[in-house]
């Protein structure tokens, strides 16, 4: 039984690419409006469905972050509405020793000595934070206290394509376009389910401090980038391929390089 159902998943994680491609697209936010669309987005989640922001009458979830970050979009082709989206912040370029939010919120954690002996040059470094899905794609118990969730579930059947698409999706184009603006450190706060699930896809991250209290547990955590991409589990791979091409050409740049399938 152990045998079959584990062929069964290899075959579908195989065709997930041109699943993936049927039903969702990739769209690096790379106008205002494709901006303010993410603000929306984060709206719905943070603002309505989970009472995590408040509300205001621009429907719009934004802070001062938002300035120095690139954000991506995932849209659903049946639904042709944007359902999900993921932001990276960059340091202030004019003020690059301005701390990131992951700095300022766990600042009595965060274990200072692993991180100096990283030597990370602030320019190569951001922070991955606003990851939403609309609640129409996390229906089941327990996810709509979530801002995105996963589950064993998710990697049963490729039949209904809602997780782990959209924030695999999202977590994969983010990776490409830290890559793209010469980025190679990822900071975040992550729920240690999130890290877990992650792994399994080679989605490598490192706990780099104490755990806080954020709208539940959370613990402060590093990637990188160069790490991971090579790191990819080789099913996720073509997926992986095609969101990057995608990346690349929102970006308008030459894709020159491509990871073997």
């Amino acid at each position: 039984m152990d045998l079959m159902r584990s062929l069964i998943l290899a075959r579908e994680f195989l065709q997930l690419r041109s699943e993936f491609d049927k039903h969702f697209e990739i769209v690096p936010a790379t106008t205002p409006d494709l901006v303010e669309a993410c603000f929306k987005v984060r709206y719905r989640v943070y603002c309505e469905e989970l009472r995590w922001e408040p509300l205001n009458d621009e429907k719009l979830e934004y802070d001062q972050f938002d300035e120095h970050a690139l954000h991506i979009l995932l849209r659903s082709k049946r639904l042709n509405e944007f359902v999900g989206c993921i932001r990276l912040i960059r340091c202030n370029p004019d003020r690059p020793f301005d701390r990131l939010p992951i700095e300022l919120s766990c600042f009595h954690t965060l274990d200072y000595r692993l991180l100096e002996n990283l030597a990370i040059p602030r320019t190569a470094m951001a922070e991955v934070s606003r990851l939403a899905v609309d609640s129409r794609f996390r229906r089941r118990k327990g996810e709509f206290v979530r801002p995105v969730g996963l589950s064993d579930e998710d990697y049963g059947s490729l039949a209904k394509p809602r997780f782990p698409f959209i924030p695999v999706g999202l977590y994969l184009a983010m990776l490409e376009s830290a890559q793209i603006h010469g980025i190679d450190t990822l900071y975040m706060l992550t729920e240690p389910w999130l890290v877990q699930h992650l792994r399994r896809l080679g989605i490598r991250i490192e706990p780099i401090g104490g755990a806080i209290t954020h709208h539940g547990e959370r613990i402060p955590s590093l990637m990188s980038v160069g790490v991971t991409i090579r790191s990819l589990h080789l099913l996720v791979r073509p997926l992986f391929n095609s969101i990057s091409t995608t990346v690349h050409a929102a970006y308008q740049v030459p894709h020159e390089w491509r990871m073997a399938v």
